[in-house]
């Protein structure tokens, strides 16, 4: 990130070119509407199964005495996994000083945002008693891991907010006046949420300075989120969970998931939204690598996790890992390594792979294996108890989700999927002052 804005690019007649091409899609379009209405109806059919576990209580899941943590627990670490990648893009990567993340940045924060924030809500879903959750913050022991992850949570989605919000600001003031084609009700939103931004270099400094206190607190901030949510599994003393690197286990494995999420959204802001001279190929080619290289190192801490504990095989340990190899859940397991890690390197090692269409699948796979490595993490592990299962019933001693469990969890899918949406639709997804900007110390750059 720069140390100072150079204001000399608003009165650059390429600022007008570029609020024009990132402003026209923004606003209320008639896809917009038939996507919107697809995606509420779906959620009301997923808030109607709510309803049903809210009234009947958690005996319509397959949720029992021995797998208590099952799509809903793996649902939520997937949720907080993929919101890391918010710090990963814009603090990390942009700190460091690398330009190609600027037209990615509010992708990422985007993603961070939505994604937190349902996080929570997912929490929700897990609880039999959901109006007990006030007892968490009244009554809640700083002892508990869970009070830990509630803390770093909503500290994690207030830092990424800000993240979001902050730099939009400047590009609400450009956008007013720019926007004649959208309700008017959006333009006054404008107006009230740019705060009465005059882009006076003064302005752009406190900006600035505040953004990069931001962008350093966010990084020990996403570690504590992530970390703290490996504890929740890392202290308990059973097989598969009982381990001492679950924390850059589950960080390096956040990485992948958060990147694969910002190929999928650059891919459809790409092609829907006509944005190919913001998100370029280079955009994607980049993307690419970095994916390429948390993938390698997620892959290292896979080889780690399994194969320390193989080369022992304890007995709790055998069973567990004889399960994931060529037991139940070997199909998931190993379709999972293969579709979601080895597969994506070898291909992504190929510049052809790392074109945008490419990109897409890849990562679309990639996001999907990544869903259910969690659920690998949470459901295999609590099918093996210390004691043995004696006197209960069959269906007990195997998770099968019901189908209202599986809407449920498709449901907070959809919430995130609704506000990444919304925000896309309805404020810039591109920073235009940072593209002018640069535009204009290219431009500047190439006449000297």
């Amino acid at each position: 990130m720069a140390s100072e804005v150079n204001t000399d690019f608003l009165n650059n007649k390429k600022l007008d070119s570029i609020a024009a091409d990132i402003l026209k899609p923004v606003g209320i379009s008639q896809g917009f509407i038939i996507w919107m209405g697809f995606l509420g109806i779906s959620l009301m059919g997923c808030i109607y199964a709510y309803y049903i576990q809210w009234d009947k209580g958690l005996i319509v899941t397959g949720l029992r005495d021995y797998i208590s943590w099952g799509m809903y627990i793996a649902n939520f670490v997937f949720f907080v996994a993929t919101s890391l990648v918010g710090m990963l893009i814009s603090s990390v990567l942009g700190l460091i000083g690398f330009k190609w993340v600027k037209p990615i940045a509010r992708i990422a924060e985007i993603i961070a945002v939505a994604f937190a924030a349902i996080a929570g809500l997912v929490i929700v879903s897990d609880m039999g008693r959901p109006e007990r959750l006030p007892y968490v913050f009244l009554h809640g022991r700083i002892q508990s891991p869970i009070i830990w992850d509630v803390t770093v949570v909503t500290t994690y989605l207030a830092i990424s907010t800000l993240l979001y919000f902050l730099p939009l600001i400047p590009d609400l003031a450009i956008a007013k006046g720019r926007i004649g084609h959208t309700p008017k009700w959006l333009q006054k939103t404008y107006e009230i949420l740019s705060v009465n931004w005059k882009h006076t270099p003064e302005q752009y400094a406190i900006l600035l300075k505040a953004m990069r206190i931001l962008l350093i607190l966010i990084i020990p901030t996403a570690f504590a989120i992530h970390t703290v949510t490996s504890w929740l599994f890392a202290v308990t003393l059973r097989p598969g969970w009982d381990s001492s690197i679950f924390g850059p286990y589950f960080l390096v494995g956040a990485f992948v998931a958060g990147s694969a999420a910002v190929v999928i959204m650059m891919y459809f802001v790409r092609t829907n939204y006509k944005l190919d001279k913001y998100l370029t190929t280079h955009h994607f080619d980049m993307m690419g690598k970095l994916l390429v290289l948390v993938s390698i190192v997620y892959l290292y801490f896979n080889i780690n996790e399994y194969l320390v504990p193989a080369f022992k095989m304890k007995t709790a340990d055998a069973v567990h890992l004889t399960d994931l190899f060529v037991g139940e859940y070997a199909w998931m397991f190993w379709s999972v390594q293969l579709l979601g890690l080895i597969i994506p390197i070898i291909l992504l090692l190929f510049r052809f792979f790392r074109k945008p269409f490419a990109m897409f699948v890849i990562s679309t796979v990639v996001l999907i294996a990544s869903w259910f490595k969690r659920f690998l993490i949470v459901v295999p592990t609590q099918d093996h108890p210390f004691l043995p299962i004696q006197h209960v019933p069959k269906a007990w001693m195997v998770y099968q989700p019901t189908i209202v469990e599986t809407a449920i969890t498709f449901g907070t899918i959809l919430l995130a999927v609704i506000i990444i949406t919304i925000l896309v639709k309805f404020f810039p997804v591109i920073p235009i002052w940072e593209m002018a900007e640069e535009h204009h110390e290219s431009d500047h750059t190439t006449q000297e």
